[in-house]
């Protein structure tokens, strides 16, 4: 079969002058003269055995042999373009890291440490994976997640990352008002304002159960609600209400002041964030030098 295979270097010539439009366009792009791409353009007529173009118009329009070639030509040369690729990713892949997390964890935990990270590995390539809460299942394309919950999972290799305290924040300005609403009483959560998330995963604390769990009564109003963490914080730095802040995610944003306890109630419960690590991902460079470094982190 190869032995009735063109050259490649002819087929390449018939593509770019089917591409740029012309034999001038073609030899400009492939940095040769004129003549030369109407000698290829020849040769491979030869070959073939049939007129590819019809030179009689201006630009030359395709035949029929044409036309077959063009088709087969664009997906052939295509194909090779992205096998290339892939070749190149295999060696590339071993510079690179994938790892899932929830928008919030990424936004307010992973991302300020990644840039130290990369600090460190500059010739690590990590890519980020989000989804509005929680985290996907491990798949050929994720080497690492960061996962809420008790580390009851099978898909990979379970490691605890860090433990969790969850208490009410709000901004300065929106603390201070509501203490002067309280005329010098102690707030009161169930009349405050309060900012919601609608968790899907059902071991998400939530306010309902954190009252219910410090023995307070019942909110007063619904208050708001949001669909992730990210846009709850920005509602609660906005002195839109109170929210209940997890460490991991407020954290840093206390220790800024830009968020404060709204009172002294917190809940440490029973789950964590756990770092969960493909089987296999260790023998990968870039995925052992990121999970070794998160756990540290943690």
């Amino acid at each position: 079969m190869a032995k009735n295979l063109p050259p490649l270097r002819l087929l390449s010539v018939f593509e770019a002058v089917l591409r740029t439009g012309g034999v001038r366009a073609a030899a400009q792009e492939l940095n040769v003269t004129q003549p030369a791409i109407s000698q290829a353009l020849r040769q491979l007529e030869d070959h073939v055995g049939a007129r590819l173009l019809d030179r009689r118009t201006r630009p030359a329009a395709r035949t029929q042999a044409g036309e077959i070639l063009e088709a087969a030509v664009v997906d052939g040369l295509g194909r090779i373009a992205d096998a290339v690729e892939q070749i190149r990713g295999l060696e590339a892949a071993g510079h690179a890291v994938t790892i899932a997390c929830s928008v919030g964890v990424a936004t307010y935990w992973l991302m300020p440490r990644l840039a130290r990270f990369s600090a460190l590995q500059p010739h690590v390539a990590v890519n980020v994976m989000t989804t509005p809460q929680g985290a996907p299942r491990l798949t050929p394309s994720i080497d690492l997640a960061i996962r809420y919950g008790l580390g009851q999972w099978g898909d990979g290799l379970v490691e605890l990352l860090f433990p969790e305290r969850v208490a009410p924040v709000c901004s300065p300005a929106f603390l201070s008002r509501l203490m002067d609403e309280a005329g010098g009483d102690p707030i009161r959560l169930d009349r405050a304002p309060l900012i919601h998330v609608r968790a899907e995963d059902p071991t998400w604390l939530g306010w309902p159960a954190f009252l219910k769990q410090r023995g307070l009564p019942e909110p007063i109003s619904p208050g708001r609600q949001f669909t992730n963490y990210v846009q709850a914080t920005q509602a609660a730095l906005d002195g839109q209400g109170v929210m209940l802040g997890w460490q991991s995610i407020t954290g840093g944003l206390m220790r800024e002041g830009r968020l404060v306890a709204a009172t002294s109630d917190q809940v440490v419960p029973r789950e964590g964030f756990y770092l969960v690590s493909a089987f296999g991902a260790g023998e990968r460079e870039a995925a052992r030098l990121l999970k070794d470094w998160l756990l540290g982190e943690g």
